[in-house]
């Protein structure tokens, strides 16, 4: 993905920061060109809809969780405890855009991103639990999974290693292991 262009990037940045403290929807295109001091139209420019602005704040994270799912389907064989850490990872990485999706579950399922992320679940799952997991096993996975990110945008302030460590066994636990 090519870097975008200083101005496009701090439009980035406020628009993230606006839409995590005001949400997404309570956010104009107006506010965000008021606080960058820049006309609507050249916002409009870089991003013809607020739409837009919002794929372009989470495409890089959702390129970075198709990639981890990728790499760890094609390895197919890394043990639970990678799995579950690399997706703690994942989650803590990319927790500010988390938080701020959540908060706008609407506007997710208006893009199509909730299929998406609901859909990397499964998968997870199946390389967690085999092909063909009982409802059990499903909703211990899920459990974990869910667990995970919920700890990652909980406890914002606890050194990671620390987060880690707890969450990682908080989520073994959940799948029984």
């Amino acid at each position: 993905m090519p870097k975008p262009s200083d101005t496009k990037q701090r439009i980035l940045d406020v628009a993230r920061e606006l839409f995590t403290s005001q949400g997404v929807q309570r956010t104009s295109l107006q506010d965000i060109a008021d606080r960058l001091g820049i006309t609507k139209p050249a916002l409009y420019y870089h991003f013809p809809s607020r739409d837009d602005l919002v794929r372009s704040i989470v495409q890089p994270m959702l390129d970075d969780g198709e990639k981890f799912l990728l790499d760890q389907e094609a390895r197919g064989d890394a043990p639970v405890r990678e799995l579950i850490e690399g997706f703690f990872d994942f989650n803590h990485r990319h927790r500010g855009d988390v938080v701020m999706l959540l908060a706008e579950l609407p506007t997710l399922a208006d893009l199509g991103l909730i299929d998406r992320v609901l859909g990397w679940r499964t998968r997870l799952t199946q390389l967690i639990c085999g092909p063909a997991p009982t409802l059990e096993q499903q909703a211990r996975a899920i459990l974990a999974l869910g667990g995970l990110q919920d700890v990652c945008m909980q406890f914002p302030d606890v050194p990671v290693a620390e987060l880690k460590a707890a969450a990682v066994a908080g989520a073994l636990g959940a799948l029984g292991r």
